[in-house]
């Protein structure tokens, strides 16, 4: 099996599973407990927290609040910054930002969208019009998960906050965190994460949070981290996110630089003849969004599952629908939509996996294409 469905979800790091086994096993005990051993385990968690959050942040300015998931970081973000006025999102953000913001709008609360450039980042100058005296949140995702574009968020908040300096701005960056080189910048309230999408397990998660910034709970119930996420906090997952998190950033370049030659070998080896390339300019390598113009992706995708190489078609949270509202968004007619093929690495795809599966690709889009005529 070739696997390149790595923005759906990651091998978990053998590694890191094993030294944070112990969590599982023995130290299993409920950090929220007064003896030694419930008190060493919050310990381990705060050790933790300081590791993860200063991948990415000055933890003199941010803490961070351990969550389940990349979509219930951008839950927390949009229900607790969009109560009142308008909120501001972008028509490429994950259904969880996307489904949130349907949510608040069925609550009354005003929802904008700003339009898609070709390659799937926001038009800024869109955005920067929808912002007004009223608008409370503003939420652009950083790394686009259909075709990889990157958002210069840090940029990006900081023109919006010249429209209005109270206004909350959270990123999903849950297909940048591990991934692309960056520090979240000073303009930024709150910023989701989830282990999954780099070698963690699936079920733990984060969203980082300035520390004036208001934040109000999702989850109430026993007041775990402090009283911002309620439920007895999952030890295990915490300590394996800790691990694999300083693995990737201690090889986040070596790792940036592998996955780009995986792209752009992956751009110049599929046959030009069968494929339009829809992730260009500004996108990180670890997603390669094409088309088979004229062909189905779904079924182009069940050919290559049989063949032995996995790929998406798009986000796998949409994956019910058949059309990308995000790829229909940047401006793409419903054929080229409707031949989609998202191909996404890791640090662990080898340069072997991926020409062997380039060769596979572009025979069974050639056969598909010769039953179609």
């Amino acid at each position: 099996m070739i696997y390149l469905d790595n923005a759906a979800t990651t091998r978990p790091d053998d590694a890191s599973v094993q030294e944070a086994m112990r969590f599982l096993k023995d130290d299993f005990f409920n950090p929220s407990a007064l003896y030694r051993e419930g008190f060493a385990a919050g310990k381990e968690i705060e050790a933790a927290r300081a590791a993860v959050l200063q991948c990415v942040a000055d933890a003199e300015k941010y803490e961070l609040i351990f969550t389940s998931c990349g979509s219930e970081s951008d839950n927390q973000a949009l229900f607790s910054a969009g109560r009142r006025g308008n909120v501001v999102i972008t028509e490429g953000e994950h259904a969880a930002v996307q489904n949130a913001a349907a949510e608040l709008a069925r609550r009354g609360i005003e929802v904008r969208r700003a339009k898609l450039n070709a390659n799937g980042s926001v038009n800024v100058d869109s955005l920067l019009d929808l912002v007004d005296d009223n608008t409370a949140l503003v939420s652009v995702i950083h790394v686009n998960n259909e075709t990889g574009a990157i958002n210069d968020v840090n940029g990006i908040a900081e023109e919006v906050k010249k429209i209005k300096s109270a206004v909350v701005f959270h990123s999903d960056g849950v297909q940048a965190f591990g991934k692309i080189p960056y520090r979240i910048g000073a303009n930024i309230d709150l910023y989701s994460i989830s282990a999954h999408k780099i070698g963690g397990i699936r079920g733990i998660a984060a969203l980082i949070k300035r520390k004036q910034c208001v934040l109000h709970p999702l989850i109430w119930g026993g007041g775990q981290e402090k009283n911002r996420r309620s439920g007895t906090e999952n030890t295990f997952g915490i300590k394996q996110f800790e691990r694999v998190a300083l693995r990737k950033y201690a090889r986040l370049n070596e790792n940036w630089e592998h996955v780009n030659r995986l792209a752009a070998y992956a751009v110049e080896n599929l046959d030009s003849n069968l494929f339009q390339v829809l992730s260009a300019g500004a996108t990180s390598p670890y997603i390669l969004s094409v088309s088979a113009v004229g062909l189905r992706g779904e079924v182009l995708l069940h050919m290559l599952n049989d063949r032995g190489v996995l790929v998406g078609t798009g986000s796998a949270c949409s994956s019910k629908s058949r059309l990308s509202r995000v790829i229909l968004a940047t401006g793409v007619e419903e054929r080229i939509a409707d031949g989609v093929l998202r191909l996404s690495f890791c640090a662990e795809t080898t340069e072997q996996e991926l020409a062997q599966a380039v060769e596979i690709i572009n025979q069974s889009a050639r056969e598909l294409r010769e039953k179609t005529r």
